[in-house]
């Protein structure tokens, strides 16, 4: 079997469960080799795998969502486009999110508000674009342009997995790498899984 592998990264749903666990920053081009070497672990630790290459890497693509808004995430975007876009293996897609008007229900007197009663500031949500169908988009082209024969996919959203069907379905095999306690319906319609908890310390980031 060859072993060019593709490596999927849901940007928010790795970095806010790394914000919540790790004190540290993450080495992102250390990141790439490391989900490497454990998903070839997880692959060779079948005993029919034994005239399997050595993974080697295609590219990363990491995807991620921005708000144009809000102020904090310029310097975000920023890091996106000028630092991680050049590191090597990665292409990085940004998407915009819009916020837009909310209202909240009360259960108490049925009734809809649309603004805080305290300050009278509109209520708003912001809407993620595009992010999960534009993996799901990738990953169904890839594999059928066989680009890739490992799919790696680093999240845990379930919206996933009917593409991760798909590409079984094509003769695919997709590893899922996800937060433990997070991700089990991913991981479960994958051929096969690591946790990223085991493998944190590796990707820390020392200067």
């Amino acid at each position: 079997m060859e072993g060019r592998t593709c490596v999927f990264i849901d940007f928010w749903n790795f970095q806010l469960n790394w914000n919540d666990r790790i004190q540290a920053k993450c080495d992102w081009r250390k990141l790439p080799t490391v989900l490497l070497h454990e998903a070839d672990r997880v692959l060779r630790q079948v005993d029919n795998q034994g005239d399997m290459k050595r993974l080697s890497l295609v590219e990363t693509r990491l995807y991620a969502s921005v708000d144009p808004s809000n102020e904090k995430e310029g310097p975000l975007k920023g890091w996106l486009d000028n630092t991680v876009r050049r590191m090597a293996s990665y292409h990085v897609e940004i998407r915009e999110r819009r916020r837009q008007p909310a209202s909240l229900f009360c259960r108490n007197c049925h009734q809809k508000t649309k603004s805080c009663p305290t300050c009278k500031e509109p209520f708003v949500r912001s809407v993620e674009k595009g992010v999960d169908s534009a993996i799901v988009t990738d990953m169904l082209l890839l594999g059928w342009q066989s680009s890739m024969d490992v799919v790696l996919v680093v999240s845990s959203d379930a919206d996933l997995v009917p593409a991760v069907r798909a590409l079984r379905d094509h003769g695919l095999r997709t590893v899922n790498a996800s937060w433990r306690g997070h991700g089990h319906e991913l991981a479960k319609a994958c051929w096969g899984s690591f946790d990223l908890d085991a493998i944190a310390r590796k990707v820390v980031r020392h200067s």
